[in-house]
């Protein structure tokens, strides 16, 4: 994997530090952004971002398009129950979206394959 920055959109301060270890235990630098506006700030750069979708401080999706809009990957993260959400953050541009419990038992190896799916062109970033 090639080294880089991942922002991380997540208003949960628990949920948010587990990402951020997640992704620096997969070999990229991380950034955390609790509010739309730092996460906006915070894409010029980036490698990739990291999107909670449960939160009531930003729009997920959003985010998402805004992060998809700069050309920066998307891994979004949500309720695995959740078949709307998840489906609209496919929509507006996540490459994949995980329920927690499969970042929560396989973040960093997750990570690691999103970040090298996205840099490969032999191989589909956009995974359903």
């Amino acid at each position: 994997m090639s080294a880089g920055r991942i922002v991380v959109l997540a208003d949960d301060l628990i949920w948010s530090t587990r990402l951020l270890g997640q992704v620096q235990q997969a070999g990229a630098e991380a950034s955390a952004a609790r509010t739309a506006e730092a996460f906006r700030s915070e894409l010029v750069g980036a490698i990739g971002v990291i999107v909670d979708l449960t939160s009531l401080a930003y729009d997920g999706l959003a985010a998402i398009a805004a992060a998809r809009d700069a050309g920066v990957p998307v891994l979004a993260v949500g309720q695995h129950d959740d078949h709307v959400v998840r489906r609209d953050a496919l929509a507006v541009g996540a490459d994949r979206v995980l329920a927690y419990r499969k970042l929560f038992e396989d973040g960093p190896a997750t990570i690691r394959r999103w970040l090298e799916a996205t840099t490969n062109p032999t191989t589909e970033a956009r995974t359903r």
